[in-house]
């Protein structure tokens, strides 16, 4: 087999998951190790192959920060045993990022490498905090310049006479701890204490804050605001135009904290609708979804499909284990030529699609009891093969079977609680940090209740349905916001309309 041995160093980016390089992804997806700095956004490690080994060099505050001696080591020692290795690092590699130090390491045991750029935080600053480090009149160079030179060195590098003077703009990096000697250095040097700064903390992610400021009250500032790092620090006269340009911190959910609790697997599209809204998402499902204990009755249908009038399917899990067990059996969609297919929604319709099977029939109304009544008018004599979870409401069966239909019901997937929170999410939602969190489900009601307890008065609950509103308020709990349309976006009006009301 073929050697696989090299190191390729990776820029992720500022911060946002969707700013790392096509080529960035490509690397990670060969990869059998990615060593990642504790700035590195997690959400990027899902490019890399599940079965890549997932390195992270520490976490200032959870667990020791590695040093560059480590970190060298340990890329060496993988890559001498064979392996693709990725040095995922925030920012751009060859920006205050010790490129040089790891590449001088690997070219001198022999090993090849290759440099991916990323996106550095200056430049990451103008389409995000809506200040343009260049500008036609203001700023026609830029400077990058350490906050935080080499411990170790005699003396500094960095010539603050001509920084003063610079005809440009100014961006520090790694400067907010270092800020009293920098900033009175500029000073002294002749910078006017009046000049335009701005902070930008965590640039490109929702959290990012933006602080407009002078280079004189930088120090005050940082200290009154308890900013922390990472952030850049623009001087120059670029930074009064954050209010003309700026557009991410306008979105409408921007500095929202919403908790998505749907599974895990299913969590995406409604992570991603309130994503571009503005709002930090945390995942933290309230249901696991998990195959049937038995698919012998799912099979036993299977073998008697040409009987059945209707299949009806009321989630899109439903499908989807569904159709998989037909496929492992050895079937395909023929088997339900002789069906007529029902969806309770566009979720469960969608879904079907993705099969290439189109519903007979979809409610305008995304509820059980509409189906039950639209599949009714017409139900005496005919057979129904109700797809669906282990747990769940009788309402279709019941309605179908009093329309004089004959009712046969397989559970596909089960449907468990989630009885303990990740430790982060909990914390959050006690210190009262969670302003949202989604609810689109009775059983996901249920659990949640559960989990969390009177901790979830902590946060306003938005509310896929008024089914799972009667849920929440049977166990004690009122919504801030309720769909109006049962779907995922509905979800996501209701917490608009709500936070414009």
């Amino acid at each position: 087999m073929q050697n696989r041995a090299k190191v390729f160093l990776v820029g992720a980016g500022p911060g946002d998951p969707g700013l790392i390089t096509l080529r960035g992804i490509q690397c990670l997806a060969q990869a059998d190790v990615v060593l990642y700095d504790y700035l590195v956004n997690e959400a990027i490690l899902e490019h890399a192959s599940a079965d890549a080994e997932l390195v992270c060099s520490g976490q200032h505050g959870r667990s020791r920060v590695w040093t560059q001696h480590e970190i060298n080591d340990r890329m060496v020692q993988l890559a001498t045993q064979g392996k693709c290795v990725v040095r995922l690092k925030g920012g751009d590699p060859a920006v205050f990022a010790h490129a040089t130090e790891e590449l001088e390491t690997l070219a001198s045991h022999g090993i090849p490498f290759e440099v991916v750029p990323g996106i550095t935080a200056a430049l990451a600053a103008g389409s995000y905090a809506g200040i343009p480090i260049t500008h036609r009149e203001h700023a026609s160079a830029v400077a990058l310049v350490t906050g935080h030179e080499d411990a170790g060195k005699e003396g500094s590098n960095l010539n603050y006479q001509a920084f003063a003077s610079f005809p440009g703009t100014l961006v520090l990096y790694m400067g907010v701890t270092t800020a009293p000697v920098w900033s009175k250095a500029l000073m002294e040097a002749g910078k006017p204490a009046s000049t335009p700064a701005a902070i930008i903390r965590r640039c490109s992610l929702p959290e990012q804050l933006l602080i407009r400021c002078t280079l004189g009250e930088i120090i005050d500032v940082l200290r009154s605001r308890q900013v922390r790092p990472p952030a850049i620090i623009v001087i120059g006269e670029v930074a009064t135009l954050s209010d003309s340009f700026s557009w991410f911190d306008k979105r409408p959910l921007f500095g929202r904290r919403v908790l998505v609790t749907r599974p895990r697997h299913q969590s995406a599209k409604l992570a991603a609708m309130l994503s571009e809204l503005g709002a930090m998402v945390r995942i933290q499902p309230a249901i696991e979804i998990t195959p049937p204990d038995d698919w012998q009755p799912v099979d036993s249908a299977l073998a008697k499909m040409n009987t059945f009038d209707w299949i009806v399917f009321s989630s899109a899990n439903g499908v989807r284990s569904f159709c998989d067990r037909l496929w492992e059996r050895g079937l395909d969609m023929r088997v339900l030529r002789d069906c007529k297919i029902a969806g309770i929604g566009p979720a469960t319709t969608e879904e079907l699609e993705r099969y290439h099977l189109r519903a007979n029939l979809q409610p305008d109304e995304f509820r059980a009891e509409v189906l039950a009544e639209s599949l009714s008018t017409a139900a005496s004599g005919k057979h129904f093969l109700l797809v669906r979870a282990s747990r769940g409401r009788e309402v279709l069966a019941e309605q179908l079977t009093q329309a004089g239909g004959s009712v046969e019901q397989v559970v596909v997937y089960n449907s468990t609680d989630v009885t303990q929170p990740d430790e982060d999410a909990q914390q959050m939602l006690n210190a009262g940090e969670v302003d949202w969190i989604t609810v689109t489900s009775s059983a996901i009601a249920n659990s949640l209740v559960e989990m969390f307890g009177d901790s979830l008065r902590h946060a306003r609950l938005a509310s896929i349905s008024p089914i799972t509103t009667g849920t929440l308020r049977e166990a004690g709990f009122e919504v801030a916001a309720e769909a109006t349309e049962y779907t995922m976006a509905g979800v996501v009006d209701a917490i608009l309309a709500a936070g414009n009301a």
